[in-house]
């Protein structure tokens, strides 16, 4: 306290006015002093922070850079191996494509991109493998893929930086563009996942095409559900699809205008694809006969929707076998792109075919006849489809797709639903003995 106190008044009385004045004058020197220290100091601690936020910055970068499955030297060197084309030199077929196949652990997407890799041509796939449906289907899939030498990235169309560095890494001469929010009813539930995957998503992949160079062929997926309220049967590409009765159909009929769009700004070759009901092994859970074969091995009831005037609900099935030999038809017959730069130097084919198998089945029909592969009778509740987007009813008129593609489906819902069974008996390990699941 006593050093406080000396430094705080003065010693000797008679020299107050004197101390005064220099006391003022160390206070001013003290306080232009401190005011350098402090000025300093701040310009340590702004450096500081910009330091911190600067290597805050890195490391975050860097952690989403390496948290993401995607990226580096061995990551490259993986893409590339997977792209390359493997046909015989003076093969019959030619030298081979070399595809991005998007949504490549969906259903379509592995039966397309095991039909690619087998005729020896290169691929890379992309999915999200979101959760609409039990990943561990789509991780199967992959591993399936995987076994038969075809990459696959877990990534989203809709990451720009993600299909840049693909494009760069490898020149694709197709691109087969599978990935989609599937699905009519749980569009009620979730609509903005329909605007993400099937607009956005579709726009953001080309773009990434637009700018490549070169400019690969688009081969995408559209669908029968464009057709919406025609009641004109069978369905032809030259039919009116301007009234869709779902969120999922309206996206699908935006994507075929978006894609005429790039074609005619920007020259990309587009073929789009009509599938219609499509089924099989591998394929997707949410599907009626995917359902149906579960519930009914498990012994709960189906759910069976009639339309008005209690008239059974049709579908033109088409057999996964089929709709890859269309698909790879489209490939194999795409003209070529004809921009560079984002620039468009001529005239591309723009295309539309419908995918289907011509002969509609009736919903009863198909759980009969799931009734008698799986011997176990179906408990059945029969009501009146809601106005939940479905329609009543699905044919194909695929007179184009055979003129042009060569397409001719061969496989009957009765053939194709007896492949599905043994497939599903098979995967999930179902035994008849104690009506169990060995992967349930």
């Amino acid at each position: 306290m006593r050093v406080l106190e000396e430094d705080l008044y003065p010693s000797t009385p008679g020299k107050v006015k004197v101390e005064r004045a220099g006391s003022m004058s160390r206070h001013v020197h003290r306080c232009f002093a401190s005011t350098g220290t402090m000025f300093l100091w701040a310009l340590f601690l702004v450096a500081m922070t910009a330091t911190y936020l600067s290597v805050h910055s890195f490391v975050d970068t860097s952690s989403r850079y390496f948290a993401a499955s995607w990226g580096g030297l061995h990551w490259e060197r993986q893409i590339r191996a997977s792209a390359s084309p493997r046909r015989p030199p003076g093969s019959a077929e030619g030298a081979g494509l070399s595809v991005l196949v998007t949504g490549a652990a969906g259903f379509v997407g592995t039966h397309c991109a095991l039909a690619l890799r087998k005729r020896g041509d290169g691929v890379v796939g992309i999915d999200n493998f979101n959760s609409y449906y039990d990943p561990s289907l789509k991780k199967a899939r992959r591993a399936l893929l995987r076994s038969h030498g075809v990459f696959v990235v877990e990534g989203d169309i809709n990451d720009g930086r993600l299909l840049a560095k693909l494009f760069d890494v490898v020149p694709f001469t197709h691109v087969l563009h599978l990935a989609a929010q599937a699905g009519v009813r749980y569009a009620m539930e979730n609509p903005a996942s329909y605007v993400h995957s099937n607009i956005a998503g579709l726009v953001s992949l080309l773009e990434a095409c637009k700018d490549a160079d070169p400019q690969p062929a688009i081969v995408w997926a559209s669908s029968s559900s464009v057709y919406g309220l025609n009641d004109r049967v069978p369905f032809s590409e030259a039919h009116r699809t301007d009234q869709p009765a779902s969120l999922y159909a309206a996206t699908k009929k935006a994507g075929e205008e978006i894609t005429h769009t790039y074609n005619h700004i920007y020259g990309l070759s587009v073929t789009g694809l009509r599938f219609f009901t499509v089924y099989g092994p591998w394929g997707r859970p949410d599907m009626a006969y995917f359902s149906f074969t579960r519930n009914i091995l498990q012994g709960k009831p189906i759910t069976v929707y009639r339309g008005k005037d209690h008239v059974d609900l049709a579908r033109d099935f088409t057999y996964i076998n089929d709709i890859v030999r269309g698909c790879l038809a489209s490939l194999d017959t795409a003209g070529r792109s004809t921009g560079t730069g984002g620039k468009k130097r001529g005239p591309a084919p723009y295309r539309i075919f419908n995918l289907g198998n011509t002969s509609p089945v009736t919903v009863p029909t198909l759980v009969s006849i799931l009734e008698r592969y799986l011997r176990v009778k179906a408990k059945k509740n029969v009501v009146e489809m809601p106005g939940n987007g479905d329609v009543p009813y699905t044919h194909a008129n695929i007179s184009l797709a055979r003129e042009q593609l060569g397409y001719k489906p061969t496989t009957s819902l009765e053939m194709g639903l007896k492949k599905f069974v043994r497939w599903y008996l098979s995967y999930y390990g179902y035994n008849r003995g104690t009506h169990t699941f060995r992967n349930s």
